[in-house]
């Protein structure tokens, strides 16, 4: 495994991202203490990917691109456009990720409809920079489906989100496929200044997925143990 990394980062932590495995990331309060965590992360995204059994040995870590950061990296706020995403994407290629980001939502649905019960949670009351983080499943769903409509204004588009997140997924795609020249690489400024690309929104939609899914399937995991499902092979 060879990761070529991107690392966001400021004296408050490390938020290193995994370019050629979109939406695959590790976190640290120090640079070596994320890159630690890469093996597990690969391996897990790729059963997550169809692998069946992936490699046990230590990925080659290449840092091609760092970024200081004045976000909250200890909370994973980001607002990283890596250079690779400036480039064209060809028909084939978005087709490819975009296979990944229905997978994703759909997985994700698959793993909250596997919960007894959403609504309880053992995960403690805590604030970020977004206002009160989510704690039970139920609020998890609710958030990552809410971040469609802030991902597609940045392109200038008014989506109106549904509450089914694979549906509300499909529908935002769709309105991004319309944009002209949609797979040009051009960048977008959203209306708080954040840089967007097509290949940078596809990336987020899975990272954030990844962040929320694995928070959700802990939180169920210590209630319910072996009766969640776990779709994205988290350990």
């Amino acid at each position: 495994m060879k990761i070529k990394a991107i690392c966001e980062y400021n004296r408050e932590g490390y938020l290193i991202f995994a370019e050629n495995y979109p939406g695959a990331y590790v976190r640290g309060a120090t640079e070596n203490e994320a890159l630690a965590k890469f093996g597990g992360e690969i391996r897990s995204y790729l059963r997550w990917n169809g692998t069946e059994n992936p490699p046990l040995d230590a990925p080659e870590i290449e840092i091609v691109q760092r970024k200081l950061s004045k976000l909250q990296i200890c909370d994973a706020d980001s607002d990283v456009l890596f250079e690779s995403e400036k480039q064209p994407l060809s028909e084939e290629a978005y087709q490819r990720l975009k296979l990944q980001v229905l997978k994703s939502a759909r997985d994700f649905g698959r793993l909250f409809d596997s919960i007894p019960n959403p609504d309880i949670s053992g995960r403690p009351h805590r604030t970020s920079f977004y206002g009160p983080v989510p704690r039970t499943p139920r609020e998890m769903y609710e958030h990552t489906n809410s971040v469609t409509s802030y991902y597609t204004a940045a392109f200038g588009l008014t989506t109106e989100n549904v509450p089914d997140i694979y549906i509300n997924r499909m529908q935002a795609l769709s309105e991004l496929e319309d944009l002209p020249d949609f797979l040009s690489g051009r960048v977008y400024i959203a209306p708080d200044g954040e840089e967007w690309t097509i290949r940078k929104v596809l990336r987020r939609f899975l990272w954030h997925d990844r962040i929320h899914a694995k928070a959700m399937w802990r939180t169920a995991f210590a209630l319910w143990a072996d009766n969640i499902e776990n779709p994205f092979y988290f350990i």
